[in-house]
């Protein structure tokens, strides 16, 4: 019998580091990975077929690919874009939109009005004043979508509207939303809404979906109100009922023609959901606008995209960048390839200003995100960490591009969720977004690099055996 187990078990790990050589995507995850399943018998080869299998080559990922590009790919549609696509007199913006509708299809837009919300009460109370004055359609995708306050506020705002005649519909995450199911769920299909979850956790696509995220945040109303960033409808963004306190984070109210663009995104995740017809028709896409002055991009990344382009547009505006960078994000584990632009833009005498929560929702993750601290303060990065939890996905460069939206810097978001970003360029409203982000600098602690180094072994210890992990975060 023993035997016959070591055999069992030879085979099995022999095929999942066959694999990992075979078909990784990076030699430090695959090391990382080799390492696990040589360690953990059995227990580190499932893990590593639940979450390390590269199912970008799938075809349950090539029709999700084929339906984005379809949707996306407005190149010919002159009607749409003759008088709202930019172009840019900047070499730095025209390069960085040149490469984000290369990896996305979706054009950088003129004409638009942006709003920043800084805080979730913020975003919500101007949400819910878009909702009341919703004549057409509500379209929503969130990653949490919980139990609470703000949910019950959906409802009860839902429940009005559709008895308005307007239709409502609703995406989900399964895992990030797993406590809206059963009841919950139900009172909100009772009543019109067409809610669906976006790739759903059952027993015969778990293979498939466990380890696959729709990370999204995006309302679009009428098709001319459009919300994206990185608040999820969760109390916690309200009230403190966490020990992280209220998470802070910041949201974009957007009108003009790039609410189009963000509502392909939702239209392509709702067809793949629900199996429903394309919403193409100009009742879901309007002729657009004009309602103010910002050019501002859409980036779409997951894993249908033929590129990482949440990573590539990271990357590229840190090269970008000729004065400053500015970053603010809760899980700051980006890989060799970020990390190195940033050591580069520093040591080539760039401002870079980075900042992050003191204490996180994942131990692991906050570990191995201080694990590069050190590194970062030798070469003159400045690292401010702040008491409360920031929850805000934002890069800033030279006071003239900001974005903001769902994607972390961290492989997760690079490699395994759907994600979407908003691109802003224009200086005054990424100024706006800047004057937050140096108050919260103000506010919180910057960390000293002869202080830092000089901490315990036992915190560099936990802090090195977390950065081995980060590739499987």
């Amino acid at each position: 019998m023993n035997k016959l187990i070591l055999i069992l078990y030879l085979i099995v790990n022999l095929w999942a580091i066959y694999n990992v050589i075979m078909y990784g995507s990076r030699a430090t995850k695959s090391l990382s990975w080799v390492f696990t399943i040589i360690v953990f018998p059995f227990a580190g080869a499932l893990l590593y077929y639940l979450f390390g299998v590269n199912r970008r080559k799938f075809k349950f990922f090539k029709l999700k690919r084929s339906q984005r590009e379809n949707l996306y790919n407005i190149k010919n549609k002159k009607e749409y874009y003759s008088d709202f696509k930019k172009d840019f007199a900047s070499e730095k913006s025209k390069k960085l939109s040149k490469l984000i509708f290369n990896t996305t299809f979706l054009y950088a837009s003129d004409d638009n009005k942006v709003e920043v919300l800084n805080t979730g009460k913020e975003t919500f109370e101007a949400i819910f004043e878009a909702i009341k004055k919703a004549e057409k359609f509500i379209h929503v995708q969130y990653y949490v979508f919980e139990k609470g306050e703000l949910q019950d506020k959906f409802y009860e705002l839902f429940k009005t509207k559709i008895k308005e005649g307007v239709e409502i519909r609703l995406l989900y995450d399964s895992f990030g939303s797993f406590t809206f199911s059963g009841k919950l769920k139900k009172r909100f299909r009772d009543i019109g809404v067409k809610a669906y979850p976006v790739m759903p956790i059952r027993f015969g696509n778990l293979l498939f979906t466990l380890n696959y995220r729709n990370h999204r945040k995006i309302i679009v109303i009428d098709g001319k109100v459009g919300f994206t960033g990185g608040v999820n409808v969760s109390d916690k963004c309200i009230k403190p009922i966490s020990d992280l306190g209220v998470w802070k984070d910041l949201h974009l109210q957007l009108e003009g023609p790039i609410v189009n663009s963000l509502h392909r995104v939702f239209i392509k995740d709702y067809h793949f959901s629900s199996k429903k017809k394309m919403l193409l028709d100009s009742k879901y896409l309007p002729k657009p606008m004009k309602a103010g002055n910002s050019p501002v991009q859409i980036v779409t990344s997951g894993p249908d995209s033929n590129q990482p382009a949440i990573m590539q547009q990271y990357i590229a505006m840190i090269s970008l960048a000729e004065t400053n960078i500015f970053i603010a994000n809760p899980y700051f584990i980006p890989g060799s390839a970020v990390l190195q632009a940033l050591v580069i833009a520093a040591q080539s005498g760039i401002e870079v200003n980075l900042l992050v929560p003191k204490k996180g929702d994942s131990i692991l993750a906050t570990y191995s995100m201080f694990s590069n601290f050190e590194e970062f303060l030798s070469v003159g990065i400045n690292v401010y960490v702040r008491d409360c939890f920031s929850h805000s996905k934002v890069i800033i460069i030279d006071n003239e591009i900001a974005s903001v939206g769902s994607g972390n810097f961290d492989q997760r978001s690079f490699e395994h969720n759907f994600e979407t970003n908003a691109v802003i360029y224009d200086k005054t409203i990424t100024n706006q977004i800047l004057d937050e982000f140096n108050i919260e600098c103000s506010n919180a602690d910057k960390l000293s690099y002869n202080v830092f180094k000089n901490r315990s072994k036992i915190q560099k210890f936990i802090e090195g055996l977390a950065k081995f992990f980060s590739p499987l975060l």
